[in-house]
């Protein structure tokens, strides 16, 4: 049985100071890992060793539009569908395969 996650891959978001950004999957987030830098802004998960498979439920891999990405706290997120389109045409370009590596 699967459990049910309070975020999906796709998922457009806003952290606590604001920025916007996308959550990724599991590969992605292995890919965006190696390539990008993590910032480490307010709402991110700090545990040691936490972050190696993140659960969807409390770890929350986040790319944000800054080029930078987080595994975020879910409390520190906020689902945000009614992006503006140049916003997401941004983090589908972050995204776009190759750019991360």
């Amino acid at each position: 049985m699967e459990r049910k996650k309070a975020f999906n891959p796709g998922d457009t978001v806003t952290s606590i100071t604001g920025q916007v950004g996308v959550v990724v999957s599991e590969a992605q987030y292995q890919a965006i890992r190696k390539g990008m830098k993590e910032a480490r802004r307010p709402g991110y998960y700090f545990s040691p060793g936490c972050c190696a498979h993140p659960d969807y439920v409390i770890q929350v891999p986040v790319l944000f539009e800054d080029e930078t990405y987080d595994v975020m706290r879910s409390m520190n997120i906020r689902k945000t569908p009614d992006i503006p389109e140049e916003k997401r045409a941004k983090l589908r370009r972050l995204l776009a395969p190759g750019r991360h590596k």
